[in-house]
């Protein structure tokens, strides 16, 4: 687990405590987004960039945190991308209202970023995978929790998570640990 990991439980905590009308999947799927498409940001000035409204976070720590976690996350060479959403112990449709509004959240993200304007292009795979985030934001999905809902709701999941990976492979220009260095070799000869 990173140093800087932090829970939906946390976020929510702190978003409730501060008074921010803004639920903790819909700010990391923004967050996560803005970085996706490219946005440049730092720790301290990610609320700015993606224009909200949160003069209560200024200083919070818990802000930072939730930045340098989701950059972590996006450029983990294992690839161990989540959104952050509520625990599998939380109801089914709660979970699953929280990754329609994570979904919304990324492509607000994605659009501040300037994803897909002209000099921004996206190629047909990531326009197609914008435009399935983009069904998914919008659906209201209705589960009754039986296995066959939760299977469903984890290959939404899943295609989430990997969607973002190639989004963020594609439309990120700027340097990032994807790739691991190849390990000198040790062999003396």
């Amino acid at each position: 687990m990173s140093a800087t990991s932090i829970s939906y439980r946390e976020l929510s905590e702190t978003l409730a405590r501060l008074q921010i009308g803004i639920n903790a999947s819909d700010l990391h799927g923004s967050l996560t987004g803005y970085l996706c498409g490219g946005g440049k940001t730092t720790a301290e000035d990610w609320t700015e960039a993606l224009a909200f409204d949160l003069e209560a976070a200024r200083g919070d720590a818990v802000f930072a945190q939730v930045y340098h976690f989701c950059r972590e996350q996006l450029d983990d060479v294992e690839l161990a991308f989540e959104p952050l959403l509520p625990s599998d112990d939380v109801p089914l449709s709660v979970r699953a209202d929280a990754l329609v509004d994570w979904c919304r959240g990324f492509l607000g993200g994605v659009g501040l970023a300037g994803a897909g304007r002209p000099g921004k292009e996206m190629s047909a795979d990531a326009r197609e995978i914008v435009q399935d985030f983009g069904n998914i934001a919008a659906s209201n999905l209705e589960y009754t929790g039986s296995e066959e809902d939760e299977a469903a709701l984890a290959e939404v999941l899943e295609f989430v998570r990997v969607g973002v990976l190639l989004l963020y492979g594609e439309l990120d220009p700027g340097p990032s640990l994807k790739t691991a260095a190849a390990p000198a070799s040790r062999r003396l000869h």
